[in-house]
């Protein structure tokens, strides 16, 4: 997902007037057509430019100029070539390209620096080899794209933690990728080489008209929830009403499937059916209302935090909700492991709590199905095993000194060195890590 790096959109004339000297964040959408020469004026001060939701194909080779400039997004405009300008921006960390045109990514043209990149939503069949130089990579996002093979040369970024790469056509997912000592978060769902899994459930749909929607409870990435009533039940609900559309993380189907076939659990919100009929022909689940009670447990990462969660100044989490929240989590994660799937974005903001430690794992939106019964299986639960470690880390990091004994740290502190172990396949399962927190319950 793009972030929100500039909630106020600038204008041109405060551009062209010096209205905005000295600044470090420009954001404008205008329906620009040519990179603005005013720009050049910021160039000793900016950091972050924004120029999504424009008609840009090109950049100028005198961007370089930009010497400060760290973080661009260019979403939503009509470049058809990845510009390879961008190469000599030796600052930049952060590019996006999201929902372009752009099918050609020649080689070497990604800055020494770079540790995020977005590329989601273009025509991108051939990835760079070079994109392996890019030792400091933790984020990258390559979903709805043609890309057909990753290159083996991505083996060297080992630094990069989270992956999108679904909804390519990659026609196998190569072992390399699950030895990446740091990768915690991935998406591969509809890729040719997914597992196809055919959803042997009571399921039921029904009509839209039995629904009258009362008010939007939140928007992800994939879909608007709302709450509803549910005229055929007589009861309240949500709806989650999906877009359709690729996001960052995948497809809405495979959203769907996944959240059908992860079963029941006390740390899953009960999906009750789908529906039909739709005015629009979307597609649709129709889920328990969730008491309002129930909070994010975090929030989604920041461009300085880039993988990790942030949590809000007050945020104070003790021993008890640690473990509880450690004990449902594992438990959730092993039984969606046990039947194959891996959920690619387990993180506190997508973790529902309240305030007596009950939680909730929620967004499917990066979920994939995989068999169980090849050699791959092992390592990609391993893989979220270490996302898992984060989650603790960052809970653990939030419980005063003073609040938790030296020797219980240090239990916790054991655990995640395990989730870390930078040999993936040495990690503990999650039922292995299920049984080591009942045991602390008893210490």
């Amino acid at each position: 997902m793009q972030p929100n790096i500039i909630k106020m959109t600038h204008t041109l004339e405060d551009l062209k007037s010096g209205a905005l000297t000295g600044t470090k964040r420009l954001k404008l959408a205008c329906g620009l057509t040519t990179f603005p020469e005013e720009i050049f004026a910021l160039a000793d001060t900016l950091e972050v430019l924004d120029l999504s939701d424009n008609h840009l194909s090109s950049l100028p080779e005198s961007i370089v100029q930009l010497k400060q400039l760290k973080i661009i997004f260019f979403a939503r405009n009509k470049f058809t070539e990845y510009p390879t300008v961008l190469g000599n921006c030796l600052n930049l960390n952060m590019i996006g390209f999201k929902s372009n045109q752009i099918h050609t990514v020649a080689e070497h043209v990604f800055p020494q620096k770079l540790n995020w990149l977005i590329l989601t939503d273009n025509k991108i069949k051939v990835l760079p080899k070079s994109l392996g130089h890019c030792t400091l990579l933790q984020k990258c996002a390559l979903a709805g794209n043609q890309i057909e093979v990753l290159p083996n040369e991505m083996s060297n970024c080992q630094n990069l933690e989270l992956l999108r790469i679904s909804a390519n056509n990659l026609k196998s997912i190569p072992n390399w990728l699950f030895e990446l000592p740091k990768l915690s978060w991935l998406a591969f769902a509809g890729n040719p080489s997914a597992y196809q899994v055919t959803l042997e459930t009571d399921f039921e749909s029904y009509a839209w008209n039995n629904f009258n929607i009362k008010e939007l409870l939140g928007e992800g990435a994939s879909g608007l929830i709302y709450k509803a009533d549910w005229t055929l039940k007589q009861t309240e609900i949500a709806l989650k009403i999906f877009k359709g559309d690729v996001t960052s993380d995948g497809l809405a189907n495979d959203e769907m499937a996944v959240s059908i076939a992860a079963g029941s659990h006390d740390s899953l919100i009960p999906v009750l059916g789908n529906i039909k009929n739709h005015p629009e022909n979307k597609s649709g689940l129709i889920m328990k209302l969730i008491d309002p009670t129930f909070i994010n447990l975090g929030n989604p990462p920041s461009m300085k935090s880039c993988t990790r969660d942030v949590f809000e100044n007050t945020t104070v989490f003790n021993s008890k909700k640690l473990l509880k929240v450690a004990k449902s989590i594992a438990s959730v994660s092993a039984q969606l492991h046990s039947i194959g799937i891996n959920h690619g974005d387990l993180y506190a903001h997508n973790i529902l709590i309240n305030d007596t430690a009950n939680c909730l794992l929620g967004d499917f939106g990066a979920a994939t199905f995989y068999d169980k019964n090849t050699n791959q299986a092992h390592n990609i639960e391993r893989v979220e095993v270490r996302a898992f470690g984060c989650l603790l880390e960052d809970m653990l990091n939030l419980i005063p000194e003073d609040n938790i004994t030296k020797k219980l740290k240090h239990w916790w502190d054991s655990l995640i060195s395990d989730c870390f172990n930078p040999s993936v396949k040495s990690r503990p399962a999650f039922s292995e890590i299920v049984m080591r927190l009942r045991s602390l319950e008893f210490k």
